[in-house]
């Protein structure tokens, strides 16, 4: 199979359930509402080391946000609700209280599961805090040194997606980088998504385990390691391929996953360079959501 002449490679993308809560960041400005979005999901690439898989999903202009300010939605992903409920209060209450003008609203209403984060969060008032409403969401004004900060009571939380994913190859390093920071700016607008990784891309693609070293949870991928594709069996890399990137991506259900797949792959192809296209799995024994691209890319 071809997409724009570039090779797409008959396998699928292995992802697994994760849970998700969405929250959306407002502040006075969007360079501020950006920052606190920034902080929040800090320390966020994968679950593999990190305390939760996080990042920023898009921007929410003034006129869709509940209090008329630019925000921006993120995304914090953790196998546990009870994990995910600490990372999500832990988070917002060092990273978004405290930082300039922001205010913070459930990006999950809907959602079965809610935490009660702001309830706790308003204790930092120390009794001075108080109940608000903005748009009938009950909301705690804490105050603060520059004035208050305000939160929606609860955080809604469902179950998710992680690690779907998709391999560029390139016929040097800045091909494929250039094709996947496309990639990942196509993502951006397919709402629902993040893209973990710095920059949305993973230069250090790895595999479950370890051949040699095995106290590692995971290893360098050595197959997909064009530096040493003379010197591995069974070595995926082709001869004219120097480089390959990995875009791993989290949504909230399996559909906006496919359509981010897609995307960032049509987006990937149509950069010079790029060699082929491919996806990671394990055989199906790393999670149950198997994103087949033949079939995404039809």
């Amino acid at each position: 199979m071809e997409v724009n002449g570039v090779e797409v490679e008959e396998t699928f993308a292995e992802a697994f359930p994760i849970k998700v809560s969405r929250i959306l960041i407002t502040a006075a400005t969007k360079y501020w509402a950006k920052v606190a979005a920034q902080e929040a999901t800090g320390f966020g690439t994968s679950v593999i080391m990190c305390p939760a898989e996080a990042g920023i999903e898009r921007f929410a202009n003034w006129n869709e946000t509940p209090d008329g300010r630019p925000g921006y939605y993120i995304q914090i992903c953790n196998f546990s609700y009870k994990d995910l409920e600490d990372q999500v209060l832990k988070r917002l209450g060092q990273c978004v209280l405290t930082a300039p003008t922001t205010a913070v609203f459930n990006g999950l209403l809907e959602a079965k599961k809610q935490f009660d984060t702001g309830y706790k969060l308003k204790f930092f008032g120390d009794g001075m805090e108080s109940e608000t409403q903005i748009l009938d969401r009950k909301m705690y004004s804490i105050p603060i040194m520059e004035g208050d900060f305000l939160i929606e009571e609860s955080i809604g939380a469902v179950e998710g997606v992680a690690g779907g994913n998709f391999f560029i190859f390139g016929d040097s390093q800045m091909s494929a980088l250039n094709a996947a920071q496309s990639a990942v700016e196509a993502i951006n607008k397919v709402e629902g998504t993040i893209t973990p990784f710095p920059g949305g891309i993973v230069a250090s693609g790895s595999k479950p385990g370890a051949n040699k070293y095995t106290f590692l949870k995971a290893t360098a991928n050595e197959k997909y390691c064009p530096s040493i594709k003379d010197k591995v069996e069974g070595s995926m890399i082709p001869k004219d391929v120097n480089a390959v990137y990995e875009i791993v991506i989290n949504g909230l259900d399996t559909d906006v996953v496919s359509e981010a797949i897609e995307t960032g792959v049509k987006a990937a192809v149509t950069l010079p360079g790029i060699k082929k296209i491919s996806a990671g799995n394990y055989g199906g024994n790393l999670g149950p959501h198997q994103f087949y691209l033949k079939e995404i890319l039809k």
